[in-house]
């Protein structure tokens, strides 16, 4: 995993992404003030609205800088309450079509988000979701690397070969094996740098989700987060552990949205 604190460029703006790089993560619920109370109590968010082009929707700021999104799912439509990425594009329409010529689906878009950028909403040939954002006005997360701001994405697969050469070919990765036995791993890199992570779990993959993107989101204490998690309304989905990149536990909001929390080590 990797960190970084924010990409200030010229002009006290952001810099352009790379393509390929996780540069936003989004959530769509069916009770949007509900999850902003939970997210604002557990991550110290506040909100202000952002484009509406699919419903109500709001940019999630910590400190007054933004990190996330969260938006109203339409009444009518029953989708999974669930964390999605978005990948940097220097043009949506374009790596839209890559997805399609790939074997992946295109869900939503690409359409504009008023002048904040261009987007859309993907699918892999496995199934999993992620999001396009050729960023306008909003070039993405202003800043990562602190408590209540995501810290890694991490697509969970059956295998990691077909999938990662559908992810390469539509961004450019490179790709770096994790080397040990009966552990099917590949970190994503965008200039030697690791972006994201491949997980082939093969038949331990979660038959209620199938393949899906994880998100991580850094905070100062797992432990005590887990605690608080639970008095707000939500779940714990596996306990706290620690790994080679620090203490890690998965959870679930109060609409069942999952995502994981992970304590760097210091």
């Amino acid at each position: 995993m990797t960190e970084s604190r924010g990409s200030a460029g010229p002009n006290g703006g952001m810099r352009r992404r790379t393509p390929g790089t996780p540069c936003w993560v989004s959530l769509m619920v069916r009770a949007l003030p509900a999850t902003e109370e939970f997210y604002g109590a557990l991550f110290g968010w506040e909100f202000r609205p952002g484009p509406q082009q699919l419903g109500p929707y709001v940019r999630a700021l910590l400190d007054g800088r933004e990190v996330a999104g969260i938006g109203q799912l339409p009444p009518d439509r029953p989708l999974p309450v669930a964390w999605t990425p978005y990948l940097a594009s220097d043009d949506a329409d374009r790596t839209a079509e890559t997805v399609r010529l790939c074997g992946g689906t295109v869900g939503v878009g690409p359409l504009d988000a008023a002048d904040a950028g261009r987007m859309a909403i993907a699918s892999d040939p496995s199934g999993a979701v992620f999001g396009i954002w050729q960023g306008g006005a909003h070039l993405g997360a202003a800043v990562t690397g602190v408590p209540g701001t995501p810290a890694w994405n991490e697509l969970v697969t059956f295998e990691t070969a077909s999938v990662v050469k559908f992810y390469t070919t539509v961004f450019g990765y490179g790709q770096e094996p994790v080397v040990a036995a009966d552990f099917d791993y590949i970190t994503l890199d965008i200039d030697g740098r690791p972006v994201a992570g491949v997980h082939g779990m093969g038949h331990g993959l979660p038959r209620d989700r199938g393949p899906h993107w994880r998100t991580y989101f850094e905070v100062a204490d797992t432990d005590a987060t887990l605690h608080r998690i639970v008095e707000l309304g939500g779940q714990v989905r596996k306990p706290a552990h620690d790994s080679d990149h620090g203490r890690v536990a998965a959870v679930a909001d109060p609409e069942g949205a999952r995502f994981w929390v992970i304590q760097s080590p210091h």
